[in-house]
């Protein structure tokens, strides 16, 4: 979807991972990542941040957005995927390049991000369903996901969460 927007003169979107960015040294201002540090290999993590510092020109940000390992949603996506250690490696990645010296953190926010889901079918649909992972989930699991998921149901048919999240602004 990024790669059809053709209205962001100043902005361009390209497909790779962290771990090998193609672009020249100190050639950008800013590198967002939303909810996807955990997501590149723990043992490519470090080597993110040496592609991260070095396409950045000095005083550009990093702008770091992680979910935290917590909360009723988290609840119910750990039992057919349970990121604690990925998570826990992305801000221990994050730690070490601060304490290293090699990145200043600017500012640290939590925050909770507000979910929502027009009943368990959306959910299915959206989550157990989304196309960029595979779950093994039997029909023993999936009562358990289903039984987890329903107490957060309203009487409107919509279950809300709110999920921690954190945002670490680096400079370099």
């Amino acid at each position: 979807k990024n790669l059809a927007i053709t209205d962001l003169p100043n902005v361009e979107f390209r497909v790779g991972g962290a771990e090998a960015i193609d672009l020249p040294d100190a050639s950008i201002d800013a590198v967002i990542m939303l909810k996807s540090l955990h997501h590149v290999p723990v043992t490519a993590m470090d080597q993110a941040f040496d592609e991260i510092i070095r396409v950045l020109r000095p005083g550009g940000l990093a702008y770091i957005s992680e979910p935290v390992y917590g909360g009723a949603f988290n609840e119910i996506l750990r039992l057919f995927n349970d990121e604690k250690q990925v998570r826990q490696a992305a801000f221990d990645a994050i730690r070490r390049a601060v304490d290293g010296g090699r990145l200043v953190l600017e500012r640290e926010v939590h925050f909770l991000s507000p979910g929502r889901f027009e009943g368990f079918e959306e959910f299915e649909s959206r989550v157990l369903g989304a196309t960029h992972s595979e779950f093994d989930v039997d029909e023993s699991l999936y009562r358990q996901i289903r039984a987890r998921f329903e107490p957060h149901v309203g009487p409107d048919g919509v279950a809300a969460f709110l999920n921690p999240m954190r945002i670490d602004l680096l400079r370099r």
